[in-house]
């Protein structure tokens, strides 16, 4: 509880640190900038901007759980959603950048590549990072914990709270880590069906603001009891909390959703269209759903020499059976 308003500069002063989780982003961003000096197995070096999006990742995690976003968070519903932002699209994206998975595969040795490789062709991978299953998530995720009596239940129990952030971050990973990069992922969706995807995502954010705004009754009414005697009424900051989320959540997505354009458009070959997805069918179809080639592309099915034999007895196999249909 904060009992007096603090001025817009005093407020930078609210700072509240979290020791495992600020130790853990410290241990990782140290391995990722000693991994990031390494060679890589073609002997290329780590692009210079993915360690700048990783960057930007850290401070922006540090601000939204350390800073006084997560201070004013648990007082103000506007504040919350300023932190469900950058939780749920900021921090995820920027990581997708940042590509740590393909950093640790190229830079972290043959060991590191082949536990790599098999976490990304896993069944798990495959389910967990399917587009359409990370916009299921992201939508029951934003919709559930904002229109219902889910935040104030949350605002007063910090252990939810905690298991909320961490599922807004889980979450929005899932959803951008096949649609907003080049991650190592065994999706490759083409750019036409990730522009669709984010501007559904967009629909999600939309619906959520508006219905916030909307509604005559304060959803969380323990948010004004965190700042007795100043601060909006609960029923303003809810609808503050929906501008945000309307108006915030749209900007963000449209801007992803621009980059992807931009990247469609100076696309080549394949990317164009749906060729690197049909390609990628092809390749799952002829040598099974668990063969996932090293980059998550697809490949090229055709220079296979497996995707041949197995293709090549796919037909044998259908003129055998057209033989016997026949006799």
């Amino acid at each position: 509880m904060i009992d007096n308003a603090p001025s817009w500069w005093g407020a930078l002063a609210f700072w509240r640190f979290s020791p495992a989780v600020d130790l853990v982003l410290v241990l990782v961003t140290v391995a990722y900038l000693l991994l990031a000096r390494r060679p890589g197995a073609d002997g290329s070096r780590w692009p210079p901007l993915r360690t700048t999006a990783w960057l930007g990742a850290v401070v922006v995690l540090v601000v939204a759980l350390d800073g006084p976003v997560a201070v004013f968070a648990d007082v103000l519903f506007w504040v919350h959603m300023v932190q469900h932002l950058l939780l749920i699209m900021v921090v995820p994206v920027l990581l997708v950048w940042a590509q740590p998975w393909r950093l640790v595969h190229d830079a972290g040795g043959a060991r590191a590549r082949s536990v790599v490789d098999r976490v990304v062709g896993s069944r798990a991978a495959r389910w967990g990072t399917a587009p359409l299953c990370g916009l299921g998530l992201y939508a029951a995720v934003v919709i559930l914990t904002h229109l219902t009596g889910f935040q104030q239940v949350s605002v007063t129990d910090p252990a939810v709270r905690a298991a909320e952030l961490a599922l807004y971050l889980v979450s929005g990973y899932l959803l951008f880590l096949p649609l907003a990069g080049a991650e190592l992922v065994p999706w490759s969706p083409p750019h036409l069906a990730r522009f669709a995807l984010l501007a559904l995502s967009m629909g999600v954010d939309t619906l959520t603001g508006v219905v916030l705004m909307l509604t005559p009754r304060p959803l969380a009414p323990a948010y004004a009891a965190a700042h007795p005697g100043w601060g909006p009424t609960a029923l303003a900051d809810q609808e503050a909390a929906g501008a945000i989320m309307w108006f915030g959540g749209d900007v963000l997505m449209l801007v992803l959703m621009v980059a992807v354009a931009v990247r469609w458009g100076t696309s080549q070959g394949q990317e164009q269209g749906l060729g690197r997805w049909i390609e990628g069918v092809r390749h799952r179809t002829l040598l099974g759903a668990d063969a996932v080639p090293a980059d998550g592309a697809s490949g090229d099915v055709d220079a296979d020499e497996r995707a041949l034999q197995a293709y090549n007895a796919a037909l044998a196999a259908l003129h055998t059976r057209d033989e016997e249909h026949r006799s």
